[in-house]
Formats: structure tokens, C-alpha cells, sequence
């Protein structure tokens, strides 16, 4: 009888007999497929259905510098299915708290013959009160029935800390393992106003492979699931809130583009603006993207949190070079889609990013057609200073020009913000995050007008 054999994410199947077998995820592209566990191999943190990515090797000679066209692959997303973070029971499953909304946390106390009172103050003492608890010791008045079924039938999170990394001006970087050995990257930033954000990762890596950003040069690992986001959140409060005091806000600018893994993304947000649980406000929950068009529209429509788009660009050319995705969904149909989908909001506006690339899209001509491109898009512009890192291309633009690029914006009617570098020396700053393995993201073709602006980068 013939043998099959299928390379997976984490296992490797045979008809016979599965072996666990660990393997590289890399920016490669990925295909869904659903395997079943058989019982011996079942683990309390996965479902009984599990979607794994499977991987092919590309040719990636469209990357390359030497390249003389000018098209590139771009994975669709299609090909990097979301992880969906079910919490479904079997009986050798454990449920991860953090993983579930309130109504899901009420549904499962109810069916273990408890009543949803007792859900509720479950959920406060994961989220609320200064208690965030982390065992079923921390869950202080809760009836002794409901904590013994707790600890035999539930896990609180999905993170285990690994490090934190204090930068000299305040900045902490909190690094996680998850279940698979994975290391993601969480980001808390104190700010002299009172204001303190934490910065949480959405996938580990990231498949857009904007070119100048570390993350990108990872390729993607994988998304993090509902429980992964929101613990971020939830271990920045419970490890710094006595250090830097209330953690205010949540920008999900962390590792990964958010959009790309939106199931996740939506349901960690209503967790974390929910008012009997973190209670951040929703317009203090950020969320980032690249310009992923149909989950920006879908987004719009379900979530009250406030949107970022990160644009660094003012001609198709330039981002099709530095942001890939652009090659996908052009400036003109992104705009418009914001325009479209804001105006049904009120008093909404999008936070759009613009990282600085010396000599790439910082002239004053950049500034102008950034005024032209925005206009009826109720909007804010954050001008942001690059973060260099090992292997980059590119180099900071001055902070002068940066101010002058300012003024044409303030000018043309704008609201303009400026961000300059915070954690920076400790790879803490925006677009340093992440750990580059052996396999890397391929090197965008640069168009030959900027050759001579990245040669003063070496």
C-alpha cells in the first residue's frame, strides 16, 4: 500500500501513523489543510480540528536587486488562513480563559451548572480591579466549587514571560514564549502626560514584508490566537501598572499586520474595551494595518476602536517598492474605500502613518500630493522618524526636514503629529521588533531614481 506524506506546520502525517516532526514556518506560501489529532497526540491547548499551514518553496528571484522586472509575488491572503482560537470542549480539552468574550465565558460557567452571576466575577478578577488573575489562588470570593472546576477544566492564559528589556527612556519590552517555543514581542511605552500604551503583536512575523521594517523580514510564523493578544494586555498591566502607573491605551502596532488575522484581532479588541473587564476606551485601542481593503471595510463596520493606516507613500511607485501590498490594493482604491467607509462614522478619524524615509518620500513635493491624497478623509497624519536596524536600506530623514514637511502639511489644512524614536535602544521602537532566523524575506528591486538616497544608508 502506497504511502502519503504531507510537510506541516508542526507534524508530519503518514497514512499509518503520525510523527511529530518540528519544522521552519517561513514567509513562504502557505496552504490551509484540517487534520484531526488521533487521541493519544491531543493536546489541552488545541481543538480536536486543527489548521495547520502548509508549506511550498517559492522562487523569489522577482525580490531580488538585480531583478530587471518589476513585478513581485505577494502571498494572497487566502493563503494564510486565520487562526480561528476556538475554545469548543472535548473531554481532554482544557478551555484558555483569555480566550473567550464574556458571553462565552457565561455560556461555559453555565454549563458546568453554575449560574452567570458567578461568570461575571470570574471575568472581573481576570480583568478587573487590579486583580488580573493568573491561577485559581488569585480568585479571591469565588465559591470553592466554581474554582476546583475551574482548575480542572481551564487554563488562564496562553503566554509564559521570558524577559523584560528596559530601554533608557522608560520603555519596556516584554518578551513571551508560546506553547509551540515561539517568541513574541510586546511593547510598553510610559509618556511624561500620564498617557502609557502597550504595543501588542497580532501574528509572530508578519507576511507583508514592508521593507523597512524588521518584523517584515521574518516572514510569517504564524497568527496568535484571541487569548495570546489579550494577555499581552493583560501581563502589561499586572507586570508594569505598579512601575509606570495606568496603562491607558492599546495600539495593536506590535509584531504582524492586524488585518491579516481579523477574526482574532476584532474579538481581542471587544475584550479588552468591554467596561466590566480591561475597560480601555475604544478610542483608545489602535488598531494598525497596511491597507488589507476588504478587512478595512469589514472592520469598519463591526468595531468601535480606532483605526491607523499605514501609508509612507504618496505615489503607487514608491509603495509598491516599500509596502508590496500596495501592488494589491493601489493608494486610489484605499483612500477611497476610507472615504466611503467614514462616512457613516461620526466624529471618527483615521491616525495615518507615515514613516520618514530620507531621501525616498520626504521631499516638500511628497508633502504636497500627501495633502491632495487625504483630502475628505477625516484624518490625523503622525509623522514618524525611521528606527534603523541591522540589514536596513534606508536612513533617517532629518529632524528639520521633518519639521518642514510638518508645516506644508499644517498649511494645506492638516492635523500633523510627530513621533520621534522611544526604546529604540533596545529594539523597542516601531518596525525593530522581532527575531530574524535563517530565513528571510526577499529584498524589494529599488526603482532606480532612489539608488543613489539608499547608497548614503551603507
Amino acid at each position: 500500500m502506497s504511502t502519503t506524506m504531507r510537510r506541516l506546520g508542526i507534524i508530519t502525517l503518514t497514512n499509518s501513523a503520525a510523527v511529530v516532526t518540528p519544522t521552519l514556518l517561513s514567509s513562504t506560501a502557505a496552504f490551509p489543510g484540517t487534520l484531526t489529532l488521533p487521541s493519544p497526540l491531543r493536546n489541552h491547548r488545541l481543538t480536536n480540528s486543527i489548521r495547520f499551514h502548509e508549506y511550498r518553496s517559492l522562487s523569489f528571484s522577482c525580490f531580488s536587486s538585480s531583478s530587471s522586472s518589476s513585478a513581485a509575488y505577494l502571498p494572497s491572503l487566502e493563503e494564510y488562513p486565520s487562526t480561528k482560537g476556538s475554545v469548543a470542549r472535548d473531554d481532554n480539552q482544557k478551555v484558555i480563559l483569555k480566550g473567550m468574550t464574556y458571553a462565552a465565558l457565561q455560556e461555559w460557567v453555565q454549563s458546568h451548572g453554575f449560574r452567570p452571576g458567578q461568570a461575571l466575577m470570574l471575568w472581573k478578577r481576570l480583568y478587573k480591579d487590579n486583580i488580573w488573575a493568573n491561577n485559581v489562588d488569585e480568585l479571591e470570593g469565588l465559591n470553592k466549587d466554581l474554582k476546583r472546576m475551574i482548575s480542572e477544566h481551564a487554563e488562564f492564559g496562553a503566554l509564559s514571560f521570558k524577559d523584560i528589556r528596559s530601554a533608557s527612556d522608560g520603555t519596556r519590552k516584554i518578551l513571551f514564549t508560546l506553547d509551540d517555543g515561539l517568541v513574541i514581542e510586546t511593547v510598553v511605552i510610559p509618556c511624561d502626560r500620564g498617557r502609557t500604551t502597550v504595543c501588542v503583536s497580532s501574528q509572530v512575523g508578519c507576511a507583508m514584508n514592508c521593507q523597512f521594517c524588521y518584523t517584515g523580514r521574518m516572514g510569517l510564523k504564524r497568527n496568535l490566537t484571541t487569548a495570546e493578544i489579550v494577555e499581552q494586555a493583560v501581563y502589561a498591566r499586572r507586570l508594569l501598572s505598579h512601575e509606570v502607573g495606568s496603562i491607558t491605551n492599546v495600539v495593536f502596532m506590535g509584531m504582524g499586520e492586524p488585518f491579516h488575522n481579523i477574526d482574532n484581532v476584532i474579538k481581542a479588541a471587544n475584550i479588552m474595551v468591554d467596561e466590566n473587564g480591561l475597560h480601555f476606551s475604544p478610542r483608545k485601542v489602535t488598531v494598525s494595518t497596511s491597507g488589507l481593503v476588504p478587512q478595512l471595510k469589514r472592520f469598519l463596520r463591526e468595531s468601535n476602536c480606532a483605526l491607523a493606516v499605514s501609508l509612507n507613500a504618496t505615489t503607487d511607485e514608491v509603495r509598491n517598492w516599500i509596502m508590496p501590498i500596495n501592488r494589491k490594493y493601489k493608494l486610489s482604491l484605499l483612500l477611497e474605500t476610507l472615504r466611503e467607509g467614514l462616512s457613516s462614522k461620526h466624529k471618527y478619524k483615521v491616525l495615518f502613518e507615515y514613516v520618514m524615509l530620507a531621501g525616498v518620500n520626504d521631499s516638500m513635493d511628497d508633502a504636497r500630493r500627501l495633502v491632495e491624497l487625504v483630502q475628505g478623509i477625516p484624518c490625523k497624519i503622525n509623522l514618524i522618524q525611521f528606527n534603523p536596524h541591522s540589514g536596513s536600506q534606508f536612513i533617517q530623514t532629518e529632524e528639520d526636514k521633518m519639521i518642514k514637511f510638518r508645516n506644508v502639511l499644517a498649511e494645506g489644512g492638516c492635523t500633523v503629529l510627530m513621533r520621534f524614536s522611544r526604546g529604540n535602544d533596545q529594539m523597542a521602537a516601531c518596525g525593530q521588533l522581532g527575531m530574524i532566523g535563517a530565513v528571510q524575506a526577499p529584498v524589494m528591486r529599488v526603482p532606480e531614481q532612489f539608488r543613489a538616497a539608499l547608497k548614503a544608508s551603507v
